[in-house]
């Protein structure tokens, strides 16, 4: 009996007690954190949704406002659905259909104007999850609101004047954008823009001189124009920024290349600030007859001075630059060379960038290394531009040249200047 009664008090121990209850919390914060993961999922599913609903409400209400302001008035409705369709919201569909309501504003800045179109896409959207925990949440519903307004100009940022020939060449993961202005090309061909590669433009308008330009064999292997991109082909006026180079001061002395590298007898550094002491800058400019950082470990070009350089300018050895408000002329070529790390900005006028190098020269190429910044114009109207290698490398910059290839997984960045004109007074603009 006593040995009966201990073996029963061995199986209702607190021990096996506590072993018990561990296999259940186990298994209860196993099916907590298995709700967790379905619940992110859900809401990640439907974030992404949601961006897609507003990138249609985009499309649509761009091509709302280009046909209301073309005169088309009633095909507003019919060209935001095909937008939308095209985006991913297709209204026709007899299961969970979007909806697409097209009116005048009803809020906002724009509210009741008759010049401005407002698309709402909305979806419902089945969930994966959330309907085990209650059963209103088996569908959400995401939507997007737009506004836009036609007949309105688009600053040009990027203007390529070679009048023949591929004048914008974007391939291997090159990114454009230019949401608040647009690229301008002077060539007539039928190849004048060439975007392949899982490159992207997306501008606010795209104006080619070329109205033979095919898009379907130049636009290919990836390679894509944002639906918010406003194309224009067989523009009549042609990119003529209004920019004047600079010209050097009466009584300058043009120095050569101060940038010697190690000598016994200086005792050389390695890091340079320029101008030197033995520069004389006269009116903020300094001349080099040419200029090569090669040779050092470092050089820092003191802010407010715009550096005159009669011939070339190259970088290379991986030697860093650095450089606000500064300003460059360079009568040759300009290169800076990959895995040179970089870090040069114009002056700025009521924040936004000016000029960073004026060159006259045939050739810029610039590379740069991760972590290198550039900010500002590059005036080059002879040049062919070059933009390569440049993951990591901020570009925040504007371009007037012959032509500008981009690869490497370069990105660029525009931004609207006054003295670049514009395209047309016809391109629709999101507003709101």
């Amino acid at each position: 009996m006593r040995a009966r009664l201990k073996m029963g008090e061995m199986m209702k121990s607190p021990g096996n007690e506590r072993g018990q209850a561990i296999v259940l919390i186990c298994v209860i914060l196993g099916l907590a954190l298995l709700g967790f993961a379905a619940l992110a999922l859900d809401v990640g599913y439907l974030f992404r949704e949601k961006r897609m609903a507003q990138a249609a409400a985009d499309a649509a209400a761009l091509a709302a406002a280009e046909e209301l302001n073309a005169g088309a008035t009633g095909n507003e409705q019919t060209v935001a659905n095909t937008m939308a369709k095209l985006n991913g919201f297709d209204n026709s569909l007899s299961t969970n259909p979007a909806s697409v309501y097209v009116s005048a504003p009803t809020s906002g800045n724009y509210a009741g104007s008759s010049s401005y179109v407002q698309v709402v896409v909305t979806k419902p959207i089945p969930t994966f999850f959330m309907s085990v925990f209650n059963n209103s949440l088996t569908t959400m519903t995401v939507s997007g609101r737009a506004v836009a307004g036609g007949g309105q100009v688009s600053p040009t940022c990027i203007c390529l004047e070679s009048p023949s020939g591929m004048d914008l060449n974007l391939s291997n993961n090159a990114q454009l954008s230019a949401s608040t202005c647009g690229v301008t090309v002077d060539s007539s061909s039928s190849n004048a823009v060439g975007i392949s590669g899982s490159a992207e433009l997306n501008a606010l308008s795209l104006g080619t001189v070329s109205n033979t330009w095919d898009n379907s064999n130049n636009i290919n292997n990836n390679g894509t124009i944002s639906s918010t991109t406003h194309v224009v082909q067989g523009i009549t006026t042609q990119c003529k920024p209004s920019v004047t180079p600079p010209t050097l001061p009466t009584g300058i002395t043009c120095n050569n290349n101060p940038i010697a590298g190690w000598t016994a007898a200086n005792n050389y550094t390695g890091a340079y600030t320029l101008p030197t002491a033995a520069d004389t800058p006269v009116s903020g400019v300094v001349c080099y007859n040419s200029l090569d950082t090669s040779q050092s470990s470092q050089v820092t070009f003191i802010p407010g001075y715009t550096y005159y350089i009669k011939g070339n300018f190259s970088t290379g050895g991986g030697a860093p630059l650095s450089g606000n408000g500064v300003t460059f002329y360079v009568g040759g070529t300009v290169n800076i060379a990959n895995g040179v790390t970089a870090k040069l900005s114009a002056p700025t006028v009521n924040g936004v960038p000016q000029t960073l190098f004026y060159a006259m020269g045939n050739n810029v190429t610039i590379q740069g290394g991760s972590t290198s910044a550039f900010s500002g114009l590059v005036y080059a109207p002879n040049a062919a531009v070059t933009l390569n290698n440049g993951t990591g490398t901020t570009l925040n910059m504007d371009f007037v040249a012959q032509t500008l290839t981009m690869a490497g997984g370069a990105t660029l960045t525009s931004y609207s200047m006054a003295n670049l004109g514009t395209l047309n007074n016809s391109v629709a603009k999101i507003t709101e």
